[in-house]
């Protein structure tokens, strides 16, 4: 994603992780989920009351959790996913917000290009999430993008 090289694993300080997944509390579970289905190429791997995890082709996993739900710590319990950017990095930016767009999701960053070479555009799900969808640059004659995030 921030074109980082695969480095020397150093079994003392380095955990393997086989793979990863972030969990949102939401109001409604399922309008959430739809979002991702419908918009994003998510499947639903699971769900239980209040719970749903999806899961993409390529890899992310997203769960969502209804706001409440007693497994979660009692302090977190009622909190949101506010200040939580969901980011997708993609291979072409112009051709998602196209479809995005005609598929009438409202794009609420318009799309951008920032000084380092980072390109996106952000849509809103029905709760509130925030996703942002990304795409390097790349400069005259280098086969990658840049790289800012070392």
């Amino acid at each position: 994603m921030y074109n980082i090289k695969p480095s020397h694993r150093d079994a003392r300080s380095s955990v393997q992780i086989a793979s990863s997944a972030i969990s949102l509390n939401v109001d409604d579970v399922p309008a959430s989920a739809t979002f991702l289905t419908s918009h994003f190429g998510f499947r639903e791997a699971m769900s239980a009351d209040g719970f749903v995890s999806l899961a993409h082709p390529d890899g992310p996993q997203v769960i969502f959790l209804r706001r409440g739900l007693e497994l979660l710590p009692e302090g977190f319990r009622d909190e949101r996913a506010a200040g939580l950017i969901l980011v997708f990095t993609v291979t072409d930016l112009p051709r998602e917000h196209e479809r995005l767009r005609a598929a009438g999701v409202p794009i609420t960053m318009a799309p951008r290009e920032e000084p380092w070479g980072e390109r996106l555009f952000q849509v809103t799900d029905p709760n509130g999430v925030i996703i942002e969808l990304v795409d390097w640059i790349t400069t005259p004659g280098a086969d990658e993008p840049a790289d800012t995030h070392q």
